[in-house]
């Protein structure tokens, strides 16, 4: 059993940054590909972000605002947030698959074999 977690989650104004941090107990992420969901208050889970072998592959209307990448020589995975906005506000989980093939996009939950319990994300003023 792999135990995923997330840091970094926190309040702040809109424009504001954040930078939230995925890890897995004891091992590297360099070899799964990670995702960044997101779930709004009753609303379902959505996709943000994620990194396959090729490299990281976004939510359309995120693009260009987050930024996904493997961090501390690979044992960690970033989820860099700009310019927030209130509509941001979520709590965002980290999920990993352990098995992939490096140049296909998994953009859904089922995709995925361990998600760490979230972090919570408000932008507000």
């Amino acid at each position: 059993q792999v135990q995923v977690g997330e840091s970094g989650g926190g309040l702040v104004q809109p424009g504001e940054s954040l930078r939230l941090s995925c890890a897995a107990s004891g091992r590297s992420l360099d070899t799964y590909a990670v995702a960044w969901f997101r779930q709004a208050p009753g609303k379902e889970r959505a996709f943000v972000g994620a990194l396959n072998g090729r490299g990281a592959y976004y939510e359309d209307s995120i693009k260009g605002r987050f930024t996904v990448s493997r961090d501390n020589g690979g044992w960690t995975v970033a989820l860099q947030m700009n310019s927030l906005k209130p509509e941001d506000t979520a709590l965002y989980s980290c999920a990993i698959k352990s098995v992939y093939t490096s140049a296909s996009y998994y953009y859904a939950p089922d995709d995925y074999d361990y998600w760490g319990p979230g972090t919570q994300v408000t932008v507000s003023s």
